[in-house]
C-alpha cells in the first residue's frame, strides 16, 4: 500500500480515469458492432460521424491508438460505402 498523500491520491485518480476509459472504450465498441449490423444506407451514413467522434475521442485520450482508430474508421467507411 502507498505510503504518501500523492500516492493515496493517484491510485484514487487512476481507477476513476481507468473505469472511465474502460466504459467509454466498451461504448466505443458496441456502436461500431451496431454500425456493422446495419443495413440501411441512410441510416448508417447519418450514424457514421458518431462513431468516428467517439473513435478520435479514444485515440486522443491514448485508450487506444491512433493507427487503431484510423484502421477502424477506414473499414467502417468502406462498409457504409458498399450498402
Amino acid at each position: 500500500m502507498a505510503n504518501h498523500k500523492s500516492a493515496l491520491k493517484r491510485i484514487r485518480s487512476s481507477e476513476t480515469k481507468r473505469l472511465v476509459n474502460r466504459y467509454q472504450h466498451k461504448t466505443t465498441r458496441s456502436s461500431i458492432k451496431k454500425l456493422r449490423e446495419m443495413t440501411d444506407k441512410q441510416e448508417a451514413e447519418k450514424f457514421y460521424p458518431t462513431v468516428v467522434s467517439m473513435l478520435d475521442k479514444l485515440a486522443k485520450k491514448n485508450v487506444i491508438h491512433a493507427n487503431k482508430a484510423a484502421n477502424l474508421k477506414s473499414g467502417l467507411a468502406k462498409h457504409v460505402a458498399s450498402l
